[in-house]
């Protein structure tokens, strides 16, 4: 029988196609490695992976191959056949995160992940940080916790769609009385732990996972891209209001944020900027009545940071400071007022309050062009106060082009937002990318969140690559791990998404956005001069950002020293040989 190889090569040989070494062929590849050469000259992340050191050069080969066997084995579904799993989904590299999730945890490049110093978190929101397991059998055990719905949630329909919501108080007029009875008066507070006792559907412990369901989205809802966003951004916002009538009660609080901060350190994160919006009603200990200001939920904020840093799980955490936010839906007179409430704030706690942002669902507006003039009276009377509070704008949250949601991205550059959170849409706009990397903007990219909030279908098709290819600065972020499904406090999902979805990234891009991460946090007040002369210097700079640089580079050098250690035996760098 003939030999295929032979006849393949004789039918070349016969037609007249070059060979692989034939010069024709070799030039054409010498001109193909020039040209992605040069593009990888404007990419963000060029000049990271140019100063690797040799240890960290090897550390990033050895998580690539380790990628590359998982993708063949982990991520692939007869591989998982072959180990007889029992398999209810499509498995494949870049496959939904919320598919995904369970395997995740079982590779490991999770394990590198986790391990990974991540520097400082850019983007997430204070009332969806920790973990829900945690929160609500927090408020079980504290005196004082009621609940209260507009409607009886007798039925399965109403406690699948009824609101409800949480507060602290000691005067109940009906304390017996049943949220479950079809006779609840609407609006009623009845205590939470006998609530949860008299659950229908399994006691406590059905009444906890009754409420993680409704107050966070699930695996169903986070997949059914066909509902589009406004249908998800419903009832994300009720989540988001659920867990905030029930955290800004002060016993409840402090525990919240010792939490929050232990989890960002076992995750590798020093430092976060941290966004709430204060509309929220504060209740200190045993308080009936909510605060007038907000003075007592920044105190608590300080003192709490300050009690972490002087523990010992602390004592590696950098801080956090506050973006102060307003929502963007809500009357003039409202933000107005907001504002005016941050400034009162700014000037008690100077070292506490980093910025002011707008948040909401931006497709509905209204749009950072139909509130200029507030935005601009919130300068005049920062101004006239002598306060410094920068913006920090989302900007670009939407799937659309053209339309004001879209068109946030043009506005919060002109009116000189430090960083752009999320900024998906910003790959439409090749002259505001090159400004953005011109004038030292960073973006605060939240993969999972994007998916989740069905901008994108999975990691694959997410518009980073885009930005990093033409040089925007860049880091990830987490948004609302507890109400989107990450789960705790930390960014490791996020960062392994963009590990093992964008094939050309690596363990060296995943540390270039780390360090983005510390050259682009808001440490201190600084002004545009400033703070543009200060990320441009970065390590070699004279104050705290250039400090933070240098102590992050010290963590990644020793986390590829463990990556080496760890892994660098039972990998095969060249297989082929």
């Amino acid at each position: 029988m003939a030999d295929p190889t032979n006849e393949e090569e004789d039918w070349e040989l016969e037609e007249g196609i070059p060979k692989p070494y034939d010069p024709v062929v070799q030039k054409f590849f010498q001109g193909r490695d020039a040209l992605i050469a040069e593009e990888d000259k404007r990419r963000s992340e060029g000049n990271f992976r140019e100063l690797l050191s040799p240890m960290a050069a090897e550390a990033c080969s050895i998580v690539n191959q380790i990628r590359f066997e998982e993708m063949q084995s982990v991520w692939n579904p007869a591989e998982a056949n072959q180990n007889n799993e029992s398999v209810q989904t499509a498995i494949f590299p870049g496959m939904k995160f919320h598919l995904a999730k369970d395997r995740i945890a079982q590779t490991k490049l999770w394990n590198i992940v986790r391990r990974m110093p991540k520097g400082c978190l850019h983007h997430c929101h204070l009332d969806a940080m920790v973990d829900q397991d945690w929160l609500f059998r927090e408020a079980l055990s504290t005196d004082g916790i009621n609940i209260s719905s507009q409607q009886s949630l007798h039925s399965t329909e109403n406690r699948r769609s009824a609101p409800f919501s949480f507060r602290f108080t000691k005067k109940l007029s009906n304390p017996d009385t049943s949220l479950w009875s079809e006779s609840y008066p609407p609006n009623t507070w009845v205590p939470l732990a006998a609530t949860a006792d008299s659950f229908p559907e399994g006691g406590t412990e059905g009444f906890i996972e009754w409420l993680k369901g409704r107050c966070s989205i699930t695996p169903d809802d986070s997949i059914k891209h066909h509902d589009g966003v406004d249908d998800i951004w419903r009832k994300f916002i009720f989540c988001i209001m659920v867990t905030a009538s029930l955290m800004y009660y002060e016993p409840i609080y402090r525990k919240y944020l010792t939490k929050f901060f232990q989890e960002l350190v076992d995750d590798g994160v020093r430092y976060v900027d941290i966004r709430a919006a204060f509309h929220f009603e504060y209740r200190k200990l045993d308080s009936e009545e909510a605060e007038d200001d907000y003075f007592e939920p920044i105190r608590v904020l300080k003192e709490e940071i300050e009690n972490f840093q002087s523990s010992e799980k602390g004592r590696s955490f950098w801080g956090a400071r506050m973006i102060w936010t307003a929502i963007r839906s809500f009357d003039k007179r409202d933000i107005v007022k907001c504002m005016w409430d941050c400034v009162e704030t700014k000037k008690a706690f100077p070292d506490v309050i980093a910025g002011f942002d707008l948040v909401g669902q931006e497709d509905p507006g209204p749009s950072l062009a139909d509130l200029l003039p507030i935005l601009l009276h919130f300068r005049k009377i920062c101004a006239q106060n002598q306060v410094n509070i920068p913006f920090f704008f989302h900007a670009g949250e939407t799937s659309t082009s053209g339309t004001p949601a879209d068109q946030n991205l043009f506005d919060a550059i002109v009116l000189g937002s430090k960083r752009l959170g999320h900024a998906f849409s910003l790959y439409k706009h090749p002259l505001l990318m090159n400004m953005m990397r011109d004038r030292h903007i960073c973006v605060e990219c939240c993969p999972v969140s994007e998916e989740v909030l069905r901008l994108t279908s999975s990691i694959t098709e997410h518009p980073l690559p885009a930005l990093l290819a033409n040089g925007v600065p860049v880091s990830l972020s987490n948004d609302d791990p507890a109400v989107l499904g990450q789960g705790d406090a930390g960014v490791s999902h996020d960062f392994w998404q963009a590990l093992q979805g964008i094939e050309n990234l690596g363990l060296e891009g995943l540390g270039s956005l780390a360090e983005n991460s510390v050259r682009y946090a808001a440490f201190e007040d600084l002004d545009s001069k400033q703070w543009t002369a200060d990320v441009k210097g970065g390590a070699y700079g004279t104050g705290i950002r250039a400090k933070r640089m240098k102590e992050w580079k010290h963590e990644w050098e020793k986390f590829c020293q463990w990556v080496v250690t760890e892994f660098g035996p039972d990998v095969d760098l060249d297989p082929e040989s």
